[in-house]
């Protein structure tokens, strides 16, 4: 059987416009994929070379399948299970600069480059002080950058035109305000003239991101299957979601420079994309960890189970419905959209997503990600969201760290495991002795950052649910909740 390469298989070549630092199954599935649809759609002729960011990595490998990979989504579409696959073709080389650091020097005096993109893991974005100007290459990635950076501004004598676009894709907040710092850093610790630095801010565009896609990656025990569908040996076969959303803070210009709409990408630019954030953040993260505690006590394990549930499935639509939306600052049918969307994503047959993954360090995750739900629904309403109140007693109840006589494989800081099982440890689930836990626990400051029994009822309300959950099962008790909540009030 012939390997996946531009002899075996008719692809078109691109003209260079993309530098990529990373060759991983994330950015291949995402941003690669996305200059695909708008090569072939929109007429952008952007071909992509890849930078293996790190000594160790895949880019000659990917050169001897000539750049190309198939990329498989799969999910839920319009209701639907949906399952395409297509070949990527815009990658047209990939350097090592470990081994070839000419070539990647050499990127740095092409003039039809205009994009550089990133993610070299949340890591990735971290000033090194041993880095110098003359390593080949440099050890960190902003030492790499800006060392293509010097060199590019040296070759073309400072020309305005020759700068980037810089749009970083690790998963830090304001990523490319953090790596223009760290550039500029570079330049002052190697004594760069003030005319680079000034080419740096003028010449060049760093950009925030917000990217939103899962990608699985690689299909190991799918793969003989795979391969005779295909018909070809592809060894970078990567599986993704249909779901995708690029969002990217910098000027309205750059919509001139990606045909994004014309190619049909879910690809914003704006001024500012902390409501974006706050958006994915608050539903799509927050319904993660508000469901985890309750769906998995109720004897659930993965999300599609969660969500396909008569009565979890109920519990998680209206939590999301009805307590999370309505706290964001954006428009309604856009929240709708992505809300839909996002119960879509959660129904994937072809992604096991399971619940205990999703407990790995839940009570920072509440904290960051519900927790402002629940402040800015009691500021905006007077009352407490019943849906999240319940999640958070549901919380509780899952660091006891038993499932109906199951142990559960608890997975946080050691000081909070500790803490928790101390407070279990004397607790005899009475009413009065479960109302002594709740309180100890909300009024952990270095849990939840304040104390939470300065809200009216919440202890209370969640010591009622945790009675209800320890003494009647989470069965009944969720059942409860859902018949109180469907029930009318005058």
């Amino acid at each position: 059987m012939n390997t996946l390469n531009r002899t075996t298989y008719p692809a078109t070549t691109y003209t260079e416009k993309v530098v990529q630092f990373g060759e991983g199954n994330f950015l291949r599935a995402f941003t690669d994929w996305q200059i695909h649809q708008m090569n072939k759609k929109a007429n952008f002729d952007a071909g992509v070379v890849i930078v293996q960011p790190l000594a160790t990595g895949m880019a000659e490998r990917l050169n001897e399948q000539d750049g190309l990979y198939t990329v498989y989504l799969e999910g839920i579409q319009d209701g639907q299970p949906s399952q395409t696959h297509e070949v990527i073709e815009c990658v047209t080389r990939g350097i090592n600069p470990y081994e070839h650091y000419e070539s990647y020097e050499a990127l740095a005096y092409q003039p039809e480059l205009r994009w550089i993109i990133s993610n070299t893991t949340e890591a990735g974005i971290a000033f090194h002080p041993t880095d110098q100007l003359a390593d080949r290459p440099q050890q960190s990635y902003p030492g790499k950058l800006t060392s293509l950076l010097y060199r590019r501004f040296r070759h073309f004598h400072g020309e305005a035109s020759k700068g980037f676009i810089i749009l970083p894709c690790e998963l830090i907040d304001h990523n490319g305000d953090e790596l223009k710092k760290i550039v500029l850093q570079y330049a002052d610790l190697w004594n760069l003239e003030p005319e680079f630095v000034a080419w740096v801010h003028q010449a060049n565009t760093f950009c925030s991101s917000l990217v939103d896609r899962i990608v699985p990656g690689n299909p190991k025990q799918r793969m003989p299957e795979i391969t005779a569908e295909l018909g070809y040996e592809d060894s970078f076969v990567v599986v993704g979601e249909p779901f995708h959303l690029l969002v990217i803070e910098g000027p309205s210009w750059i919509e001139q420079e990606l045909p994004f709409a014309q190619a049909g990408l879910h690809i914003k630019v704006v001024e500012d994309m902390a409501p974006y954030r706050t958006r994915k953040v608050r539903i799509l993260n927050g319904a993660h960890t508000a469901m985890t505690p309750v769906a998995y006590l109720y004897g659930l394990n993965t999300v599609a189970e969660t969500v396909d549930h008569p009565v979890t499935g109920a519990f998680v639509r209206s939590l999301i419905q009805d307590e999370i939306v309505p706290t964001l600052d954006l428009p309604a049918e856009e929240l709708e959209q992505f809300a839909a969307a996002v119960m879509e994503r959660f129904r994937n047959p072809y992604v096991q997503h399971f619940l205990m993954s999703i407990s790995l360090n839940s009570i920072s995750k509440f904290k960051t990600r519900d927790l402002p739900t629940l402040a800015a629904y009691i500021e905006q309403t007077g009352k407490l969201p019943q849906k999240l109140v319940f999640s958070l007693a549901a919380l509780i109840a899952f660091y006891k760290g038993d499932r109906s006589g199951e142990l559960i494989a608890l997975n946080d800081d050691i000081a909070v495991l500790q803490q928790l099982a101390e407070l279990w440890k004397v607790c005899d689930n009475s009413q009065q002795s479960l109302h002594q836990l709740v309180t100890a626990v909300l009024g952990e400051s270095s849990f939840w950052g304040m104390d939470l029994n300065h809200y009216s009822g919440l202890t209370e309300q969640v010591t009622n649910d945790l009675y209800h959950i320890q003494h009647q099962g989470i069965v009944v008790a969720l059942q409860a909740l859902m018949d109180h909540s469907a029930t009318p009030t005058s």
